[in-house]
């Protein structure tokens, strides 16, 4: 079963000029957007720095191995550093932001695909709490500030990116690259000649209705694995492509399990049952609240989790044991009406699934 580090071997050694840019490049960068080039990528728009130099930088790093989403990330890294395709490419345009006040995580740059073509990353979920709870916000709250400031962003650094544009992400990253897309200036829409969202959450019917969304649809690209689980989140008018993962459930949200055939991910007809299955009931979930409460829930949620101090997934994680008292603890804690909501939500969602 291919995958993009497969990719990487067969295609790898011919230039874009050689070979132009395709479905399965656009995975490519998607991941690369998840190394955090804090220092390493000019902000600036424009020439930047090549992609292995970038890469170079961020390794000199002590902690690099430790800031990684996941250690595949590392491994990919050094993977596409030294492949003739990708290890000029010029990026730049970096920009980063983890703001937990504002409950904001957000990263982008842009990649120099050639003459008057650049790809425009929007970096997906991260490893901080401050990134999934941004997430979880998207079912009450529209427009999330990360959605916000790809809007910001793509208006700031799209004049100093001559040509035609492609925006592209996975998980949160595909949806940003459409919210970007549908909220942008003319002027810039115009030059938008595609959108990737690789398995990132869908919209309320006020982004979908919207002249924007409408104006850009046709471009829109949208992969969800077999049984996507955060792909299918919200609703897609767009068609969407469903493409063969090797894992299984949840974990097939991970791009390195997409199985790819030459340029492009392998097509399968259409989501497996569970998909159907799991999207049916938190749509039934969810429109079984009104936005009050799930802001409350979701508030309620990660104030638990925020309990154990910990900011990412791997702190959370790390000392189970103890993290688990400092939730149950907080659990206790909470006044009965709380405990009380949170048990009805639950139950809630126990009776869609039955449904």
């Amino acid at each position: 079963m291919a995958n993009v580090f497969d990719y990487l071997a067969w295609r790898g050694d011919l230039s874009f000029e050689q070979s132009g840019f395709n479905d399965v490049d656009n995975l490519v960068l998607s991941l690369v957007s998840y190394i955090p080039f804090d220092g390493a990528i000019p902000e600036e728009p424009g020439r930047g720095v090549a992609l292995r130099e970038a890469a170079k930088r961020f390794l000199e790093r002590r902690d690099a191995g430790e800031v990684v989403r996941v250690r595949r990330d590392l491994e990919f890294l050094l993977a596409v550093m030294d492949c003739p395709r990708y290890k000029d490419t010029r990026l730049s345009a970096y920009a980063s932001q983890i703001d937990n006040d504002a409950e904001k995580q957000f990263a982008a740059f842009a990649a120099e695909i050639g003459p008057g073509l650049w790809y425009v990353a929007f970096r997906g979920t991260d490893n901080t709490l401050v990134g999934w709870k941004e997430d979880f916000n998207m079912s009450f709250l529209s427009p999330v500030p990360s959605q916000e400031e790809a809007c910001r962003y793509l208006e700031r650094v799209a004049p100093g990116l001559p040509g035609e544009l492609l925006l592209g992400g996975h998980s949160k990253g595909g949806n940003l690259a459409v919210y970007a897309a549908s909220y942008c200036s003319p002027e810039i829409q115009r030059r938008i000649k595609r959108v990737y969202n690789n398995d990132g959450p869908g919209f309320g019917a006020g982004v979908l209705e919207s002249d924007g969304h409408q104006a850009v649809e046709e471009r829109i690209r949208t992969f969800v694995p077999q049984t996507s689980v955060v792909g299918m989140l919200l609703e897609h008018e767009e068609r969407y492509v469903v493409v063969h993962s090797t894992q299984a459930g949840f974990l097939q949200h991970d791009p390195y399990s997409w199985e790819v055939l030459g340029t492009r991910p392998v097509f399968l007809g259409e989501v497996s049952a569970e998909c159907r299955f799991f999207d049916r009931t938190i749509k039934d979930w969810v429109a079984g609240m009104d936005e009050k409460q799930r802001q409350q829930f979701v508030d309620l949620l990660f104030d638990i989790l925020s309990a154990t101090d910990a900011q990412t997934l791997p702190e959370l994680t790390a000392n189970w044991y103890k993290n688990a008292r400092a939730m149950l603890k907080s659990l206790l804690n909470l006044e009965d009406e709380m405990r009380s909501m949170l048990g009805r939500t639950l139950s809630l969602l126990l009776k869609s699934a039955k449904k």
